[in-house]
C-alpha cells in the first residue's frame, strides 16, 4: 500500500513524505480518524515511505505483503482463542490481518472481528499483547535502519496494556516508530496522548469518494456520486451501500415502522408493545447489522432534515416503499437532529461494546418517541 493507493488526504501525506524527507519523524505518532477516511491504509503508507527511503525493489515487495521484518502490527484480540488457555496475541492472526488489510484497508473493527469469527468475543489489546510489543521491539533492526510498530485499535486498548506500554511510548529504542491508530482518542489514556504526535485524518470529501468508487468498483459517475454523498466522508460505507442495496430496502422498512409507531405512541395504547416487538427484531440480528442499520437511520434523518431547509440539491434518499419523505421532513429540524443523533450515536457506541442490544434499542425507541413528540 502506497501514497497513491490512499483516497484524497493530499495535506496529510505532504507533511508525512516532508518528515521522511527532512528526518524528522516523531518516535510516536497517533493518527485518529474514522475508519472509512483511510487511516489505516494512512499509517501503512507512511510505513512503507520510512522502511524504504533506499526505494529498492526488495523493501517495496516486502511491502507489498505486509511482511518486512521490520514492519510490526498490533490489533484487538479476544483473551483466548479456540480451546486453549494461553493468552491470544496479534501474532496468531497475523496472516489473516495481512490479508484483511491488503483486500479491506478501509474495514473497521467489526470487520476484522468477522473476517477471524470472533463477532460474539471481546476483543482488545490486552497486556500479554504489550509484553509482545515490548519484546519485538527490544530486538536490532533486520535491516539496519527502522522499526515500525503499527497499533490498530489503539482505542482498545485496557489501562494495563497502555500502563505497560507508557515507557516505551515515551523512550522507544533508537530508530523505533510506533504508529497508533484509533477512531477516537477519547479512551486513550493522557499520559499516552501527550506523549505522541497527534495526526488527526478527516471525512473524505464526496468527490473523493465517487472517484474511488469508479476506479475500484467500476461505477458510473452518477451512481458513485449518488452514493458518496449518502456515505457522509466514509468510505468504507459507500462500499458497502454499493453492495447492499437488498439490505438498504430491508433497513428502510425498519426504520418506516418504527417512525409510524413512534407517531402513533400517544393515541395507541399497544404501541409500547410494538415498539418493544420492533426493538427485539433488530436485536435478532448481529451487531455488525445493527450498527449499519443505526447509522442508516442517521442518514435519513439528515436527509429529511435537508429537506425540510428546501436543501434539495443535497437530498438523494428516494423511498422504495412509499414513505413520503416530504411529509416526515417538517418533523425533523436541526435542534430534533442533534437529539436524534446523539441518541442514535449513544446507541450504537453501546452496542459496539457488547451491551445488551434489546435493552439498547428498546431505550433508543422510546427516547426516540419523546423526541418525535417533543415542541
Amino acid at each position: 500500500m502506497q501514497y497513491q493507493d490512499v483516497l484524497g488526504l493530499d495535506h496529510i501525506k505532504k507533511h508525512l513524505q516532508s518528515t521522511v524527507e527532512n528526518s524528522r519523524i516523531a518516535h510516536a505518532q497517533l493518527f485518529v480518524g474514522p475508519t472509512g477516511s483511510g487511516v489505516l491504509p494512512l499509517a501503512v503508507a507512511y510505513a512503507r515511505n520510512i522502511l524504504c527511503r533506499d526505494n529498492s525493489s526488495s523493501c517495496h515487495a516486502q511491502l507489498n505483503n505486509l511482511a518486512h521484518p521490520d514492519l510490526h502490527f498490533s490489533f484487538p484480540m479476544p483473551a483466548s482463542v479456540g480451546s486453549s488457555s494461553s493468552k491470544a496475541t496479534s501474532d496468531i492472526f497475523l496472516a489473516e490481518w495481512r490479508e484483511f488489510v491488503k483486500t479491506n484497508s478501509y474495514g473497521s473493527l467489526p470487520d476484522w472481528y468477522k473476517a477471524i469469527d470472533i463477532e460474539k468475543k471481546n476483543a482488545e489489546i490486552r497486556v500479554a499483547e504489550a509484553q509482545l510489543i515490548m519484546k519485538k521491539l527490544s530486538l536490532k533492526s533486520y535491516e539496519g535502519g527502522y522499526k515500525v510498530l503499527i497499533v490498530w485499535g489503539a482505542d482498545k486498548m485496557n489501562t494495563e496494556a497502555a500502563n505497560k506500554l507508557l515507557k516505551l511510548i515515551e523512550e522507544p529504542p533508537a530508530n523505533t516508530i510506533i504508529l497508533l491508530v484509533a477512531e477516537s482518542d477519547d479512551r486513550i489514556i493522557n499520559t499516552i496522548k501527550s506523549r505522541c504526535q497527534i495526526i488527526n485524518v478527516p471525512k473524505l470529501n464526496a468527490a473523493v469518494i465517487a472517484q474511488g468508487l469508479q476506479k475500484h468498483l467500476q461505477l458510473t459517475e452518477s451512481q458513485s456520486s449518488i452514493i458518496a454523498r449518502q456515505a457522509d466522508g466514509d468510505y468504507r460505507k459507500a462500499v458497502q451501500f454499493s453492495q447492499n442495496s437488498a439490505e438498504d430496502l430491508q433497513f428502510e422498512e425498519w426504520f418506516v415502522q418504527w417512525v409510524r409507531t413512534a407517531f402513533v405512541a400517544k393515541t395507541k395504547i399497544t404501541a409500547i408493545s410494538d415498539l418493544m416487538n420492533w426493538a427485539n427484531t433488530i436485536a435478532a440480528v448481529n451487531r455488525e447489522t445493527q450498527i449499519r442499520f443505526l447509522n442508516y437511520c442517521i442518514e435519513f434523518f439528515r436527509q429529511a432534515m435537508l429537506k425540510n431547509y428546501k436543501a434539495e440539491s443535497a437530498v438523494y434518499l428516494s423511498p422504495q416503499s412509499g414513505f413520503d419523505l416530504s411529509k416526515f421532513a417538517p418533523f425533523v429540524d436541526g435542534n430534533r437532529m442533534l437529539e436524534v443523533q446523539k441518541q442514535l450515536q449513544d446507541a450504537i457506541y453501546h452496542i459496539e461494546r457488547n451491551a445488551n442490544g434489546k435493552i439498547v434499542l428498546t431505550d433508543l425507541s422510546i427516547g426516540m418517541t419523546r423526541i418525535l413528540h417533543s415542541k
